[in-house]
């Protein structure tokens, strides 16, 4: 072959083999034909394709939407939370407990603070127990009158009458010492004084029998002698006095 047919044989074939220019255009629309691919996110995508491309078999956890947080831990019932619960046929009943109780007169007596004669009614009310067994009948009260032995008018009586038959018995009004025990020489004929503290006593007079001696200490109720009608006395009778401080007072405002 010569170099002539050699040359027009290039230049014949040299059409065919010419390359394009690669434009922008074509650039792009071979990039818009390629495979999407949907994103692993992060580095879980950069480790699935170097493992894709390496011959592995992985197991990809892909991370969910819900947000991972600690377990919290719930604090447990207390006895009052607890839930309760009940047959609806039981029948229920609340037993309220007794409330109970008992006037100590002495001890109210033993506090009561005496600043004289005077004294509130309603702190002595109560503190003195009727000197007979029996309901006593009152008889002459306690205030001016007219003197049964002499009618002269305006004596103050210093206590308080009850009717009985001579020889019933007579008992203390309170706990205390026996102050005096004796003939009393003013008209009570033999008369029992008990000294029963805080500046309290009490007296009982016209007796026609006394059973106590000066010093014993008695208790409430204890005996302390019989009625009678010694003395200034017109009859069987008990006169029944409180003194306080050494003054006497209604003897109706103590029992």
């Amino acid at each position: 072959m010569s170099k002539h047919a050699a040359s027009g044989r290039r230049r014949a074939e040299s059409p065919a083999m010419e390359l394009r220019p690669r434009t922008a255009n074509r650039s792009a629309g071979r990039r818009r034909a390629e495979p999407a691919h949907r994103p692993l996110g992060g580095s879980a995508q950069k480790f699935a394709i170097t493992a894709a491309a390496s011959g592995l078999v992985l197991t990809v956890v892909m991370p969910t939407t819900a947000a991972a947080t600690d377990p919290v831990m719930e604090p447990e019932p207390t006895a009052a939370e607890m839930p309760v619960s009940a047959d609806p046929d039981a029948v229920l009943s609340f037993d309220r407990a007794a409330l109970t109780s008992k006037f100590d007169p002495d001890a109210k007596l033993r506090g009561l603070t005496v600043a004289g004669a005077d004294v509130i009614p309603a702190a002595a009310k109560g503190t003195l127990a009727n000197p007979l067994d029996s309901e006593p009948v009152q008889t002459s009260a306690f205030g001016y009158r007219v003197s049964p032995i002499t009618g002269a008018a305006g004596e103050l009586h210093t206590g308080q009458d009850y009717a009985a038959a001579c020889g019933t018995e007579v008992t203390a009004a309170a706990a205390g010492t026996v102050k005096s025990a004796g003939w009393h020489p003013y008209g009570g004929g033999n008369r029992v004084v008990l000294d029963h503290g805080n500046g309290v006593e009490t007296t009982y007079n016209h007796l026609s029998a006394m059973s106590v001696s000066v010093g014993d200490t008695v208790e409430r109720g204890h005996l302390v002698g019989a009625s009678g009608s010694t003395g200034a006395s017109t009859g069987c009778h008990l006169h029944f006095e409180v003194l306080v401080n050494g003054t006497p007072v209604d003897p109706l405002a103590w029992l």
